[in-house]
């Protein structure tokens, strides 16, 4: 007799299918995957088509009982939202792997490929691939319905300014636009003193008021009216209203600044500049190149109005300046800006060129101004002031002019102004001779200062072909690097239906 040396190995014997004969492996069903397929079939009671119900207006689906989410196809949040829909047949099952097949978009079909398993026949374990076909059906969400209302609102913000000029506005617009939150209000209407934006929710409301509070010097005032009541529920149904009113001063606009105000922002001299608005009043001191901020809490506490409005404004032309260097600042001064020069200038008004009569003032467009220069101002020797603080002032502290900005050809400027910008989409009746001469100084504004044009989107406007003009007179110009590219999409690549598919 012989000894095995290495130890004996056991072997696994091979038993036949009990439907079909076949020799396969022992398991607890004693059947082939085939005949087990056949008998059972884990996927029954899984539904293989579903609905999932679109809104076409702003492309969210509806999550069952009432909420409609934002889903891109093939994404995760869309798998989820499909797995939903049969949650509960496939709680008998054991979801092993799930993801998307690939359909048309314009298809109107979603199709999920499922990998479940279950335990069948004495304790046998099956697993099963197959795909569940989901239709897109077109719904309109509760929010749309009230956007093709367009006469419900749950909340409005008034945004108003008392002035004459609306270049705050213009400006506001633009930010708004930037920002995109000209894409939440239902609609926009504008009135003669400002913009009403009407919304679907409080939210909304609520978040364009925090936006206004960060951009323009301002204050807000909030009130709301009962509309229903359900005793049973609580429930009550409000509409809200956002009052918000901005400060009534304007770019180029003359103020008298009250004594106390004028001493707490480095003794500066009462009559001043505002030079520009955004988040704070900028203001500049014609006489000493001296700058200040006044934010909007300041002002509502220490207010002061506009000596003058635009139409005031009087041409002037520059007979002689003098650059005034190496002035000594008064004890306590603030900031003084570096972007101006202080000049003593005298100046004609071009309506009395046939008079001897000049006028002698300090102004701060000394880098600007040259003899024979037009230049814009106002005269406060022959007007009549009707301001609390400027008639407790001395007459020797009265300035004879102050001058606002240099004066170029309207009409080159607009020849060669190759750019535009994109308006806010309101009701509003036709724009008269005044608003578009108001929108023009604003498109002059945008070109003169830097800073502003910052916080703008600019586009450049490619129908407009500008000549070469050799006649420059010096006008300050958007350059081609601060532009953006405008985007039109003139045809869809797949054309309608039955057209050949572009391939350039």
């Amino acid at each position: 007799m012989e000894y095995m040396k290495e130890p004996a190995t056991s072997s696994q014997g091979n038993i036949l299918c009990c439907q079909c004969g076949t020799p396969i492996p022992p398991n607890p069903a004693n059947m082939c995957v085939a005949c087990l397929r056949t008998q059972v079939d884990i996927s029954e009671g899984i539904p293989k088509q579903v609905s999932v119900h679109f809104c076409k207006q702003c492309e969210r689906y509806l999550q069952p009982p009432g909420a409609w989410v934002q889903c891109a196809l093939e994404s995760r949040e869309l798998l989820t939202l499909c797995l939903k829909k049969i949650k509960a047949s496939l709680s008998k099952v054991r979801l092993i792997d799930a993801g998307f097949i690939w359909t048309e978009p314009h298809s109107k079909r979603l199709k999920v490929k499922l990998t479940v398993q279950k335990e069948v026949m004495n304790g046998a374990i099956l697993q099963q691939v197959f795909v569940v076909d989901y239709v897109v059906q077109s719904q309109m969400c509760d929010d749309c319905h009230r956007v093709e209302a367009k006469d419900f609102w749950k909340a409005v913000v008034q945004i108003r300014q008392r002035v004459l000029h609306k270049k705050t506005f213009y400006y506001l617009e633009q930010i708004i636009l930037k920002h995109r939150l000209h894409q939440n209000p239902l609609r926009v209407k504008e009135i003669h003193d400002g913009l009403d934006f009407y919304y679907a929710s409080k939210q909304h409301a609520q978040k364009m008021v925090e936006f206004l509070q960060c951009t323009v010097p301002c204050r807000s005032k909030t009130s709301q009216r009962l509309i229903s009541h359900d005793i049973h529920s609580n429930v009550y149904n409000y509409k809200s209203t956002f009052s918000v009113e901005i400060v009534p001063i304007c770019k180029d606009n003359v103020v008298c600044l009250s004594p106390k105000l004028a001493q707490s922002l480095g003794n500066m001299n009462q009559i001043c500049v505002c030079i520009r608005v955004t988040s704070t009043i900028h203001l500049i001191d014609p006489c000493t190149l001296q700058i200040a901020e006044v934010d909007g809490n300041t002002y509502w506490r220490h207010p002061f109005n506009s000596l003058f409005h635009h139409k005031q404004l009087e041409e002037f032309i520059v007979m002689d300046y003098d650059v005034i260097q190496n002035r000594k600042q008064n004890t306590g001064a603030g900031m003084k800006s570096n972007k101006h020069t202080l000049a003593e200038v005298w100046v004609q008004k071009t309506s009395e060129m046939n008079t001897n009569q000049q006028y002698h003032c300090r102004t701060h467009l000394g880098h600007l101004l040259k003899p024979g220069d037009l230049v814009l101002g106002f005269d406060l020797v022959n007007c009549n002031l009707n301001d609390e603080f400027v008639n407790k002032m001395k007459p020797h502290l009265l300035p004879d002019v102050v001058l606002i900005k240099k004066s170029y050809d309207r009409t080159k400027r607009q020849r060669r102004r190759n750019w535009k910008l994109k308006e806010l989409e309101r009701d509003k009746e036709g724009m008269d001779t005044d608003e578009e001469r108001q929108y023009q100084d604003f498109l002059e504004d945008l070109e003169e200062d830097e800073a502003i044009r910052k916080n703008v989107n600019i586009y450049r406007d490619a129908t407009l072909r500008v000549e070469s003009d050799t006649d420059d007179d010096g006008a300050p110009r958007v350059s081609l690097a601060e532009m953006l590219e405008d985007l039109h999409i003139s045809h869809d690549a797949t054309g309608g239906e039955g057209a050949e598919m572009l391939t350039e």
